[in-house]
């Protein structure tokens, strides 16, 4: 890490990038929790505008479903991730570097063009999934494998609260959550 610290905006593309030196900078820098939460309204209104044709969640009720997923998200991961495979973070520092790998989901935006924005959005499912890899594995401190597992139990946990919270509710899936971008 260098001795100066990026714009919000170079942090977004370097979280986008997968740059290890920019999850580490969100991860200790206490300051940029805010930020990290601006990353997730951020892409939840790109994935509410690309969503519209199909009959999106709308502007409003999407970044409050992603903003709690996210918190939610932060949460599981801290407790599996220390708990289960002795990783090392604080949940503040989760928030951050898994708020940050939220950046690719900016690419929703692309699902109002029919066709092209279905592919370039489950593009973007993917790349942010990996960039949650690479943000769960710098936050924790280990390695690439216990990152995958962590992410694959802490995002299954996720989404089955989120599925049993829609049936209490009566409400679909994407509406509540960020996770079914």
């Amino acid at each position: 890490m260098t001795g100066t610290q990026k714009s919000f905006t170079e942090r977004m593309l370097g979280a986008a990038m997968l740059d290890v030196d920019t999850y580490e900078e969100v991860e200790h820098d206490e300051g940029a929790t805010g930020q990290a939460a601006a990353v997730v309204v951020i892409v939840a209104i790109c994935t509410a505008i690309g969503a519209v044709g199909a009959g999106g969640a709308g502007i409003i009720s999407r970044p409050i479903g992603s903003l709690l997923t996210w918190v939610l998200w932060s949460g599981v991961t801290f407790l599996i991730g220390t708990r289960v495979f002795g990783g090392t973070a604080t949940w503040g520092e989760l928030l951050r570097t898994i708020g940050f790998a939220q950046a690719p989901g900016v690419l929703y935006l692309s699902g109002v063009v029919p066709l092209l924005g279905g592919l370039v959005g489950f593009a973007a499912g993917i790349w942010t999934l990996i960039a949650g890899v690479v943000a769960i594995r710098q936050a924790l401190d280990f390695d690439t494998g216990k990152a995958i597992l962590t992410t694959l139990l802490s995002v299954g946990a996720v989404m089955a609260c989120l599925f049993a919270l829609g049936l209490a509710l009566g409400v679909p899936l994407a509406i509540i959550g960020g996770l079914s971008n």
